[in-house]
């Protein structure tokens, strides 16, 4: 029975061997690394870092970019017993520090001389640390370059033949594989203990209800310091998968083409900007070409709409849409790779617009739900049972409970073992053996989860109504001239929202309508555009009851940044500290 992650490992190096299960992009194209060199790069690194004094339960940091490697040292530490520690390369010194001295790492490993350059200002300050390690060669004076631990570690292997093996298949499945410490939208980050068993009953619970094998390609540009990103990692692996990592955030629409994945993981952003790309292209081109694509749009929807009813589509609506496919769609999925099946979207709340508007042109975009306390999925919908504006229905093995107030609560093998020598917190966090995921929502009646909002971002208006910030962001957010958002109205008369243009898409308005502006701060200025935007709220927003109504808006002069503590690694927006913030903006659309 596989029940542990190293049992995973020694799985896929036995049964999936192949030329390429891992791509990887040098001197401008992608090579294949196959089963065996990560098996044997894997057992290297593993071996070397034993040798080095790594030990069951020690602690090892991993601060890199996605790559082969990242992985290979992830694997290599958890077959030896020992516990990872992600850390998010957008962190600064000081995040940073505090993970490690925290976590009571004694071995850190980083990419690049980029990432020395982070931990060099702190190493002072980490007491506890023995090991410095660079996957790059580049390294320092007292930092080891990866390669020579795999020197060392090919060494040891040749000398104990059977010591991987034997201590690989050692560990149990309540062992500790790794502490994730949650980005957090408010307070101090939490090492939520994620065992083995707990990431791996979410690999075997997503494989019962989601077909994936190793005939498929994964494209990996979500960070790996995201649980999402790292159990679809080990669920890739998991069934001999190949994954291609792009290079960066930025190149992804360059590497959708060239690596040609059938499935990809991101998070809500990615497929927003998607959107907004193709919407901001048809509204440059010719009115021909405008009406073509609107009027593929319409039969896109039109065709989707059936399938999801599951009703005989006929023979002239499955022409116009062959139609539209060759003359529109075609053009956009290309720009996917084109072989996508589907993509899976988590970490944050998908619009139900946004997944329509893709299933139209035939891309499946299915939206799950979990945290990182639940190693994360608790539902995600499926290929064939799916409801756009819910999250899917419980995975297998997970039970959910809704709480009077609304909350979800979560039961399961997924669900973490706790947070690191943090007793108080971890005893607040569950109530009668239940996770209290801090979530509002419910259970439809034909058994899809459905998310409203976090339970402390409601908004309680002066009038006692409540509103779910969440979902009206999102909307605002379809349209290609709004960056981001976030609405505001907690215990006031009305609703008002914060609203980060999106600047290269307004300054071209701009001077399409003759209004001069010197910089930014001018432009937001100008009443004309501030009617223009609150036009395009209204727009957006005519399903809102009345008191969820945006009634005031700020137009702000820049987005919202990691560095400046105002958004997490994973892009959701840290509301206190932007309200803190902006509080004088906020109590400006208020003044009588």
């Amino acid at each position: 029975m596989i029940d542990t992650l190293a049992k995973v490992f020694l799985n896929t190096e036995k049964t999936y061997q192949k030329e390429a299960l891992m791509l990887v992009k040098r001197e401008g194209q992608y090579r294949p690394i196959s089963t065996a060199e990560f098996s044997q790069r894997v057992r290297n690194i593993s071996a070397g870092l034993r040798a080095l004094g790594l030990k069951r339960e020690d602690k090892l940091i991993i601060l890199s970019e996605n790559r082969p490697e990242w992985v290979m040292v992830d694997l290599a530490a958890i077959c030896l017993g020992a516990v990872t520690v992600p850390i998010y390369t957008s962190l600064t010194p000081q995040q940073i520090r505090y993970i490690i001295n925290d976590s009571e790492a004694r071995f850190v490993v980083c990419s690049s001389p980029e990432m020395w350059a982070k931990l060099e200002v702190i190493k002072p300050e980490l007491p506890l640390v023995v090991r410095y390690i660079m996957i790059e060669d580049l390294a320092p004076a007292g930092v080891l370059p990866l390669k020579e631990v795999e020197k060392e570690g090919e060494k040891e292997n040749q000398q104990k033949p059977e010591e991987f093996e034997k201590i690989a298949l050692s560990i149990g499945p309540d062992d500790l594989a790794t502490i994730i410490y949650t980005s957090g939208t408010t307070g101090v980050p939490k090492g939520a203990m994620l065992s083995h068993y707990n990431l791996v009953s979410n690999v075997l619970a997503l494989r019962s209800v989601i077909e994936f094998t190793n005939k498929d390609t994964a494209l990996s540009f979500l960070p790996l310091s995201h649980v999402l990103e790292r159990m679809c990692t080990f669920a890739w692996i998991y069934v001999g998968a190949t994954i291609a990592y792009a290079e960066s955030v930025d190149t992804v629409a360059q590497n959708l083409v060239e690596a040609r994945p059938t499935i990809m993981v991101s998070v809500p952003r990615l497929f927003d900007k998607f959107y907004a790309r193709v919407i901001d292209n048809v509204l440059s081109s010719s009115s021909l070409k405008k009406k073509i694509f609107f009027w593929a749009l319409k039969v896109g929807r039109k065709h989707a709409q059936k399938k999801i009813n599951k009703e005989r589509i006929s023979f002239w609506l499955k022409f116009r849409y062959r139609l539209a496919y060759k003359l529109v769609f075609s053009k956009i999925v290309e720009k996917t790779g084109g072989r996508v099946r589907f993509f899976v979207s988590g970490g944050a709340p998908l619009s139900r617009d946004i997944a329509e508007f893709f299933y139209a042109m035939g891309i499946l975009v299915i939206e799950g739900y979990g945290l990182t306390e639940t190693s994360p999925v608790i539902a995600v919908n499926r290929l064939e049972d799916f409801r756009f504006g819910s999250v899917g229905k419980i995975v297998p093995g997970v039970e959910v409970r809704i709480a009077p107030d609304g909350e979800i609560w979560a039961r399961g093998p997924n669900v973490m073992k706790g947070y690191f020598k943090k007793e108080a917190e971890t005893r607040e966090a569950f109530e009668d053996g239940w996770f209290k995921t801090g979530d509002i929502g419910y259970l439809d009646k034909d058994g899809y989860l459905v998310i409203t909002d976090r339970k402390k971002d409601i908004i309680v208006t002066a009038g006692g109504k409540n509103v779910a910030p969440q979902p009206i962001e999102n909307t605002l957010k379809t349209s290609p001239y709004i960056a981001n958002a976030v609405v505001v109205g907690n215990h006031r008369k009305f609703v008002s929202a914060l609203i980060v243009p999106d600047f290269d898409k307004l300054e071209i308005y701009a001077r399409e309508n003759n209004i001069t502006f010197a910089n930014r701060q001018e432009l937001i200025g100008r009443p004309e555009i501030y009617e223009f935007y609150m036009t395009e709220v209204d727009r957006l927003t005519p399903h809102l009851a009345s008191y969820e109504k945006i009634k005031k808006i700020t137009l702000l002069d820049r987005d919202f940044e990691i560095e400046a503590g105002e958004m997490t690694p994973t892009l959701k927006v840290r509301r206190k500290i932007v309200e803190d913030r902006y509080r004088n903006l906020i109590d400006s659309m208020y003044a009588e």
